[in-house]
């Protein structure tokens, strides 16, 4: 349908100028999208997808989104920044989290205890990353979404109630930020992209890891344990998203397909990303629930502990944006008034 529609394009924009001796052809864009998790999973099935058949259908065919799930485009998900930077990719889903120490001012938002909920935290990091990140951290990229999933919680072999648990466990965390709180818990923290999780829980690399229900149904991981520590109303932390198009790509569009992928993209995308992460919680709940697994659902009085103890993550990261030339605690104080202004 698509070329039908190029072809009369062209027909038509070759009759009005007749007599001039210019041709007119419309042209049309093809984009490969990649991204390191399954298409059945959530995030690309009710996030990544909606979006691009969203450009596809508001771009009248002119653009078209190839679809590459699960690495199919080769590499490791660390690479996916570079692979959008260089061309390999012209559309990639990925963590900033997942190059350590590349996007600085976007581990802010990991910080435990720091989020509302999934909508209004992602439209807090978009909000932050406009002003803070796009001539900065992310001036290589055309950022077209910022977001972060639902409240973490732990996925166990063995039940995990306080803190002291955590001594010796082998647990699996994805970010910077997240290993170094969890550390200085106890833990025995291996960082890994989270496509290695089933892997390494099966092989017992692995006792634990920290992933939000939404992606534990596409990696089977209520599967291989049988303990989710919970805290109710509380995120002991989240974890940063970007959606990001190669910049020179876009450059070369059309200003009205600059304007389609604009349309779809921005602070109203990143919200919808960061509330249905959220939503798609719920199913994988359910599921673990059903197959009879122990759900734990902290008491406050056991969350203060764990906030108690997680406490000292804001100083050291704090610190070490000072050491690095920035001023961490002005960071730390505008994400959590962006996150307190879009949750009212």
């Amino acid at each position: 349908m698509s070329y039908i529609k190029t072809a009369l394009r062209g027909i038509a924009a070759a009759a009005l100028l007749a007599g001039t001796g210019s041709v007119a052809i419309a042209q049309e864009y093809t984009f490969k999208m990649h991204q390191f998790l399954p298409a059945q999973a959530s995030v690309p099935r009710l996030i990544l997808d909606v979006w691009a058949d969203r450009v596809e259908a508001d771009s009248d065919g002119r653009i078209k989104i190839d679809r590459y799930p699960a690495m199919q485009l080769g590499g490791r998900p660390p690479e996916l920044v570079d692979q959008v930077i260089d061309g390999v990719a012209d559309i990639v889903w990925t963590l900033p989290g997942y190059t350590p120490g590349r996007f600085p001012r976007a581990e802010v938002f990991e910080m435990p205890f720091i989020m509302s909920n999934g909508e209004d935290t992602s439209r807090a990091y978009w909000r932050y990353a406009e002003k803070n990140m796009m001539d900065k951290d992310f001036a290589e990229l055309k950022i077209l979404g910022t977001w972060v999933h639902g409240p973490g919680l732990i996925h166990s072999k063995e039940p995990i109630t306080s803190v002291s648990d955590l001594n010796g466990v082998k647990l699996r965390a994805p970010t910077r930020v997240i290993n170094k709180l969890f550390t200085d818990m106890g833990a025995t923290t291996i960082g890994m992209p989270v496509p290695a999780v089933p892997e390494a829980l099966s092989k017992g690399v692995i006792d634990a890891t920290v992933i939000p229900w939404e992606v534990t149904t596409a990696l089977k991981v209520s599967e291989l344990v049988e303990n989710h520590t919970t805290w109710p109303g509380n995120a002991l932390y989240t974890a940063t998203f970007i959606w990001a198009m190669n910049k020179d790509k876009y450059e070369a569009l059309p200003d009205d397909l600059k304007k389609v992928i604009d349309d779809n993209s921005g602070e109203e995308f990143s919200a919808f990303a960061g509330r249905v992460m959220q939503e798609a919680d719920q199913p994988a709940l359910e599921f673990a629930q059903e197959r009879g697994n122990n759900i734990i659902d902290l008491s406050d009085e056991q969350i203060a502990e764990w906030k108690e103890a997680a406490a000292p993550i804001e100083t050291w990261w704090v610190e070490e944006m000072t050491d690095a030339g920035l001023d961490g605690q002005a960071l730390l104080d505008e994400a959590k008034a962006l996150i307190e202004e879009a949750s009212q």
